[in-house]
C-alpha cells in the first residue's frame, strides 16, 4: 500500500495540489457571489499575490511564511483601494469593470520588466509549497467561511444578495459588507497565487488573464454556490476531467467542454445543491 501511494504521489502530487489551489480560487469568488457580487477580478488578485510572494522570496530573500503573508495583504489592500468606485456597479457592469481591472493588472505586469520579468515572467521561484501548506490553507479558509456564513455577517451577505434595497432598509451596511466580501475574496485569491507561484517554479502574466478569470467562475458555478462543498467539487471536476479525457487526444477539449455544458444545462444550481441532497436523503430514508 505504501509503495502504491508513493508511486501515485510521485506522479500526481502536482495535480492534487493544483486541485487544492483551485479550490481556494473557487472559494474566493464564491464569497463575493454570496454577497450578490459578480466580480471577475480574482485572477488579477491571484496574479498580484503570486508576483508579490515571488518577488519577496527571490529579490528580498523573505522566508516563505512572510512571502505568503505578502501575497495575501497586497491584493487585499488593492481590493480596498478599487472597491469604493467599483462596487457601486452591479451585475454585468461590475463584471466588465473588474475584467477591465484585470487587464490593467496584466498589462502592468508585462511592462514592469525590471521587477516582474515582463512577458518572460519570473523563473526559478523556490518550490517551497508542500502538500500540508495547501491542506492547511484550504482547511483554514473553509473553517473561516463556514463560521462567517453562520454569523451576522453571513446573514447580511445573504440579505444583500436577495434584495439590496430591503437589506439597506433593515439597517444593514450594504457598502461595508460588499467591501468586506470583495477584500476577503481578494485575500484568498492572493493566497492561492502565492502557493501556486512556489509550486510551479515559474509564473507569467498570461496565467492571470481573461481565461483564468472565466475558469475561476466556472469552478464555482459548476460545483454550485449553495454551499462551501460546491466550489471545492467544481475545482476537482475542472482539474481532473481533462486528465481523465487525455486518451481522447485531439478531441479532449471538445468532449470536456460538452460535459461541462451538459452539467450546467441539467443541473443549473451546480453539482452540489443542498436542497437536492436533502431530498435524496429523504427518499433514501423512505
Amino acid at each position: 500500500m505504501t509503495e502504491w501511494f508513493d508511486g501515485f504521489w510521485s506522479i500526481y502530487s502536482n495535480l492534487v495540489l493544483t486541485i487544492g489551489i483551485n479550490a481556494l480560487l473557487a472559494l474566493s469568488i464564491w464569497l463575493t457571489l454570496s454577497c450578490g457580487l459578480l466580480t471577475m477580478a480574482n485572477a488579477a488578485f491571484m496574479g498580484v499575490g503570486a508576483y508579490t510572494a515571488a518577488i519577496l522570496t527571490m529579490t528580498y530573500g523573505a522566508p516563505f511564511p512572510l512571502a505568503l503573508a505578502g501575497g495575501i495583504v497586497a491584493p487585499t489592500l488593492l481590493a480596498l483601494a478599487i472597491g469604493g468606485p467599483t462596487l457601486r456597479l452591479s451585475g454585468v457592469y461590475l463584471a466588465m469593470a473588474t475584467l477591465g481591472f484585470g487587464e490593467v493588472v496584466r498589462v502592468t505586469l508585462l511592462n514592469a520588466e525590471s521587477l516582474t520579468g515582463g512577458a518572460l515572467g519570473l523563473n526559478g521561484i523556490p518550490q517551497s509549497t508542500q502538500w500540508w501548506h495547501v491542506v492547511a490553507a484550504l482547511v483554514l479558509v473553509l473553517l473561516v467561511l463556514w463560521r462567517l456564513r453562520r454569523s451576522r455577517v453571513g446573514r447580511a451577505f445573504e440579505a444583500i444578495k436577495e434584495d439590496e434595497v430591503a437589506a439597506s432598509l433593515m439597517g444593514i451596511g450594504v457598502n461595508a459588507h460588499k467591501m468586506l466580501a470583495f477584500a476577503l475574496g481578494a485575500g484568498i485569491a492572493g493566497l492561492a497565487g502565492a502557493l501556486n507561484a512556489h509550486l510551479t517554479f515559474f509564473i507569467g502574466p498570461s496565467e492571470f488573464g481573461f481565461d483564468r478569470a472565466v475558469e475561476i467562475l466556472t469552478m464555482a458555478i459548476l460545483g454550485g454556490t449553495g454551499g462551501l462543498t460546491g466550489p471545492v467539487l467544481g475545482a476537482l471536476i475542472v482539474v481532473v476531467l481533462p486528465e481523465l479525457l487525455r486518451g481522447f487526444k485531439d478531441f479532449r477539449t471538445m468532449i470536456n467542454g460538452a460535459i461541462l455544458v451538459v452539467i450546467v444545462l441539467f443541473l443549473p444550481k451546480g453539482l452540489w445543491d443542498p436542497q437536492r441532497v436533502r431530498q435524496l436523503f429523504k427518499v433514501g430514508a423512505h
